[in-house]
């Protein structure tokens, strides 16, 4: 009987483990679990981990092998230790190479690198075991930092930024990471009883050079390391009581600026004080405030050619609006936004000049139940802007293991004024949304909001319904997107007005046992119908996006072979890089070839070459990337596009565009950089210059330099504008 027994477990876990091997397998019911130890030795972080506590803490082994392929041997060994004491988590890291610092591969030392670029290791906490969310803490073998909220494994949020400490130490055997993470810099809940606290923890590590991802616990190569459904629990944790958590980071800032238009010439300079503060009232709440804010460090965007019917979307860079962003509807969407922090803090469109923020509030709340947010700004009336008030207000509410339903209001109130002549004007939207989640390889999302407008007394709807199945081995996924013609959200942003999109596709991912090259194979086709909100028998514009080719090879370099049979309906008027198409039905065909290097490598390639009809004409666009890092501390990039567009529109016309932009990064460490680049775009006949240093001098606190210079040359005007920027800001955390 007990032999029975024994052989009948023993197939089970057979069983278990084959499945591991190519399939998605569910969630375990009993999650592995990791101790951690408490130390009352001083620790320096230099990322050589020679304090004795680290020889006595239990090392954490096991991984699961989920790239190239999943389950089976791995190359590359991983052992991570924690210790903590009254004010840090402490994470011990050693992540074996055979070739050591030769084996390294790191393209450069910025702050929230790419993951997929570089040799990494990261950890996942879900302190308040939401299973919906985590933070993440990521580091290369040269000490970069990346931080990330994530959420339901569906919205990163790249740009969250926390206070925390991490150094490396290379030898030719691997690498060591070193992690001290201030319990202050979590949310987390406090048990009463002893050894009772668990977090929700997992690893995951990247050797770049074969492109292994190995990861603790077992998650299928489907999802991310985010899905924290699967978990192991972090035990052994004595939390200090949560007490008075504020962080203050006030800015001093001087601007020079010189404007020249049309021959004439303005100068002016300014000083500017503020900050934010950040008050976490307990693990659960956070409120933050932010005063006479800026945003002269933030990334500025780059030119576009807009060739398409469809509205351009810019991603929010200003750090403030970033954190927590996925909390908001429509989060991690580019085309049906309510909600979209870009709308703030500028004179009128999203690439406008900015304009001043004068103060601000921002509310979150979050339990393994439900989730609030609220935020509210004032905006200054400027030259062309009268001043805004901006409300964002947000519920979530969770339910099952992995589904919620939320609601959200926006408004937004435009005050009088006398100087621009203009009246009192609000717009309010709301928003219903949710996720369903009834196993892990099956997504439902759906958003239904609803927009008034009162200056034109009009009211408009808009939404989304996306449905995905994911396994190891296909995709299927099923999007509809629908505007109103009066769907107005200004605090938000749309693709189109007046369209319903649909987009069902899916695609079959090939992973060669026999071929070590190929890594995956995914040829599969996605088809787009778009039709009018308002008629919905009037066709506007569909196509195919069909890929019989698409391979990643092992080494992370790529090839595809696209066709784009499209078939246009265009009753408006159209005038693309002002070329006007006549009002009339098309059909055409493109074809696009991509492919790219390993991106990995110190000199690496991407290219991107369509050709074929357009409209009534013909069109070819080019697309070439050049990358050269002969070593972290320096990198080199280039980027052209191309456009050759040959007896187009009413009039016949040909035009010809080049869009080049040359860039550098140079780092003396992950903390002192100097980056630039150039850009010059022969259709407007714009150059742009951004020059922008940084030194972290401590944990989050920063002396930036900036410069920023944009020209345009054309028959219509003479723009000149030059800045100089330094802005000096100081982080401290009580």
């Amino acid at each position: 009987m007990i032999r029975n027994i024994l052989l009948l477990l023993f197939c089970l876990k057979t069983s278990v483990i084959l499945a591991q091997q190519s399939d998605n397998f569910p969630p375990p019911e009993i999650p592995d679990e990791i101790q951690a130890i408490k130390t009352n030795e001083d620790i320096k972080i230099d990322g050589k981990l020679t304090e004795k506590i680290w020889e006595g803490a239990p090392a954490t082994k096991d991984f699961f092998r989920i790239e190239p392929r999943q389950g089976g041997e791995y190359q590359h060994s991983t052992q991570v230790k924690l210790v903590f004491d009254e004010k840090n988590l402490y994470l011990g890291v050693f992540c074996a190479d055979s070739l050591g610092k030769k084996g390294i591969r790191v393209q450069d030392l910025r702050r929230d690198f790419s993951w997929g670029e570089n040799d990494a290791f990261g950890i996942q906490l879900d302190p308040q075991n939401l299973k919906q969310y985590c933070v993440s803490f990521q580091t290369t073998p040269y000490g970069n930092q990346r931080d990330l909220q994530n959420f339901n494994d569906n919205n990163t949020d790249t740009n969250w930024n926390a206070l925390w400490t991490v150094r490396t130490h290379q030898t030719d055997s691997g690498y060591y990471a070193e992690f001290a993470i201030p319990f202050k810099s979590i949310r987390y809940e406090r048990s009463e009883q002893a050894d009772s606290t668990t977090w929700g923890i997992t690893f995951n590590r990247l050797a770049r050079r074969d492109y292994e991802q190995t990861v603790f616990p077992a998650i299928p190569q489907s999802f991310s390391p985010y899905r924290m459904t699967y978990a192991a629990k972090l035990k052994g944790l004595d939390l200090p009581e949560p007490s008075a958590n504020i962080r203050v980071d006030p800015y001093f800032l001087y601007q020079n600026e010189k404007l020249e238009e049309n021959g004439e010439v303005n100068s002016s300079s300014k000083v500017k004080l503020g900050g934010d503060v950040k008050w976490a009232i307990n693990p659960r709440s956070v409120l933050d405030f932010t005063f006479n804010t800026d945003f002269a460090q933030a990334d500025v965007d780059q030119a576009v050619n807009n060739l398409e019917r469809f509205n351009i979307y810019f991603p929010e860079r200003r750090q403030f609006f970033l954190e927590n962003s996925g909390l908001w509807a429509g989060a991690g969407d580019y085309s049906v936004v309510p909600f979209f922090s870009r709308t703030i803090g500028l004179q009128g469109s999203f690439n406008a000049e900015p304009a001043t923020i004068d103060a601000g509030v921002r509310y979150t709340m979050r339990n393994n139940n439900y989730s609030i947010a609220g935020l509210y700004i004032h905006q200054a009336e400027m030259e062309s802007t009268p001043a805004a008030n901006f409300t964002a207000l947000r519920y979530l509410q969770n339910y099952g293991k992995e589904n919620n339903v939320g609601v959200m209001l926006t408004h937004r109130l435009d005050e009088s004024s006398n100087e621009l002549g203009t009246q009192q004007s609000n717009n309010t939207t709301l928003t219903i949304d949710g996720l369903i989640r009834p196993k892990s390889e099956l997504t439902f999302s759906y958003l239904l909001s609803s927009s008034r407008d009162n200056s034109n007394d009009t009211m408009g709807v808009a939404g989304k319904v996306y449905l995905s199945y994911t396994t190891n081995k296909f995709y299927l996924g099923w999007l509809t997107n629908f505007v109103s013609q009066n769907y107005n959200p200004d605090m938000g942003f749309v693709f189109q007005n007046n369209v319903i999109w649909h987009n069902p596709g899916g695609y079959f991912i090939w992973r060669p046992k026999n071929i070590s090259w190929i890594r995956r194979y995914d040829p599969g086709a996605f088809f787009n119908y778009y039709q009018d909100a308002n008629d919905p028998g009037n066709f506007q514009q569909g196509s195919i996006y069909l890929f019989p080719i698409y391979v990643i090879f092992t080494d992370g370099s790529f090839f595809e072979y696209a066709i784009y049979p499209t078939w246009q309906n265009i009753n408006f008027a159209f005038a693309p890089l002002n070329i006007s198409i006549a009002e009339d039905r098309y059909y055409y065909t493109r074809h696009q070839l991509t492919y790219n290097t390993d991106q990995s490598r110190k000199f690496s390639f991407s290219g991107k070459l369509s050709w074929g009809g357009f409209y009534d004409g013909d069109r070819t666009t080019v697309n070439a990337g050049l990358r050269f890092a002969p070593m972290p501390h320096i990198a080199f990039t280039a980027d052209y596009e191309y456009n050759n567009l040959q007896d187009l529109g009413i009039n016949t016309e040909d035009l010809e565009t080049h869009l080049s932009t040359f860039g550098a990064r140079f780092a003396l460490n992950p903390r002192i950089q100097i980056s630039a680049f150039y850009q010059y775009n022969s259709f407007d006949e714009q150059g742009r210059w951004n020059v922008r240093g940084s030194w972290e001098y401590r944990p989050l606190s920063f002396i930036y330099f900036v410069f920023n210079d944009t020209q345009i040359n054309s028959l219509e005007s003479a723009y000149h504008q030059q800045q100089v920027i330094g802005k000096v800001t100081f982080l401290k955390q009580f």
